[in-house]
């Protein structure tokens, strides 16, 4: 007696748009290698008591210490448009990627003015200062963490 091999539906094949969709959605907006190996220095520099991604602030810093008010974004070099890389728009619909790009830095701009009105100090690491320059990033939370003169106000953006 033959066996019969179970029918397995495959699912149909996906257009180069639905591919598309499928490699922007698996973007992490959390949690990322970046953000993780910044949160893992800090651990172990001993920098703790930071929240992540705090709700209360506007732009959710992606590692905030409340109480010393210091809050530190880490942005992707591509999302956030970095002005030390020389990215490139992607080759198809430019005009999308123009556009959501220019909110993306507007937004960014808006969350470090408000935060800067409240009070707080703002520090912004790019994704490739990060990995070119760990100890100096540090280096600059720390003197951050530590206090700074009132009259000394850093952006690295």
């Amino acid at each position: 007696m033959e066996k019969r091999k179970a029918y397995k539906p495959t699912a149909p094949p996906l257009t180069a748009q639905e591919k598309v969709s499928r490699y922007m959605r698996s973007n992490k907006s959390k949690d990322t290698q970046p953000e993780l190996l910044l949160r893992r220095t800090l651990w172990q520099a001993g920098l703790r008591g930071y929240r992540v991604h705090w709700k209360h602030l506007p732009g959710k810093p992606d590692v905030c210490y409340p109480g010393r008010r210091l809050a530190i974004f880490l942005h992707g070099c591509f999302w956030h448009r970095c002005p030390h890389c020389a990215l490139s728009l992607p080759k198809s619909n430019t005009a999308f990627w123009r556009e959501k790009f220019t909110r993306n830095v507007a937004r960014d701009q808006q969350h470090r003015a408000k935060l800067k009105a409240a009070g707080w100090q703002v520090l912004v690491i790019w994704e490739c200062q990060l990995q070119q320059d760990l100890e100096g990033c540090l280096l600059t939370i720390k003197g951050l963490h530590a206090g700074v003169p009132e009259s000394y106000w850093l952006e690295a953006a």
